[in-house]
Formats: structure tokens, sequence, C-alpha cells
């Protein structure tokens, strides 16, 4: 069973970077799609970045497209998140999410995936 511990939130400015981490435990990545949720207060979970098994193909939300990249090391078995030119409406709690996967497709839904992380919060100030 694959654990995944997420770190590098922390409280930052409006136009700062942040990389966020997800370390995975008990499995290698080689065959896991994975991808990066959030969920501000009050608000639903929401999708931010998906990535394939093989690293082939990438899927953004509308709202980070340009901003944000996902990234995986298989050597290190961690999942990345490189977070630039950040806005206080990109404040929420991340969370990392992998599914065993025999295909080579994004998924961009909560529901796809079986394996989470517990989140690490990202605060941006204006």
């Amino acid at each position: 069973q694959v654990q995944l511990v997420e770190s590098g939130g922390g409280l930052v400015q409006a136009g700062d970077s942040l990389r966020l981490s997800c370390a995975a435990s008990g499995r290698t990545l080689n065959n896991y799609a994975m991808g990066w949720f959030r969920q501000a207060p009050g608000k639903e979970r929401e999708f931010v970045a998906a990535i394939s098994r093989s690293s082939s193909s990438t899927d953004y939300a509308d709202s980070v497209k340009g901003r944000y990249t996902i990234s995986k090391d298989i050597a290190k078995n961690t999942l990345y998140l490189q977070m630039n030119s950040l806005k206080p409406e990109d404040t929420a709690v991340y969370y990392c999410a992998a599914v065993f996967a025999t295909s080579y497709s994004v998924y961009v839904h909560a529901a796809n995936y079986d394996l989470w992380g517990r989140g690490t919060q990202v605060t941006v100030s204006p």
C-alpha cells in the first residue's frame, strides 16, 4: 500500500513561489497516476493538477494553468507541485492523491483516486 505525505506548505505573500512535495512510501510511483487537489475553508475539494503514470501527460485547472507545474521524480518516489505567482485565492489545504493506473490517462476527479495524503496548508497573504 502506498502512503503519501505532503510537505512544503507555508505562509507567503502574493507573487511568491512555493514547491509542494508528496513523498510516497510502500510502492514505486512508476505505476501510479497522481494528482493535486485543494480545499479552501467552506469550499469543496477541487482539482488542481494531474499527471499520468508515465509523466507523459499532465492537466491543470484553468485557475492555475501557466502558474503551476506538476512533476514526478521516480528516483525520489516523490510528486511535486511548483507554484508560482501565488494569489490569495490559492490559499487552501493542498492534498496529493494517487491511483494505480494501467493506462496513461490523467485523472481530474477526486473520485478517481483511492490514496490520499493528509494535506499541507498554503496561505497567501495579499
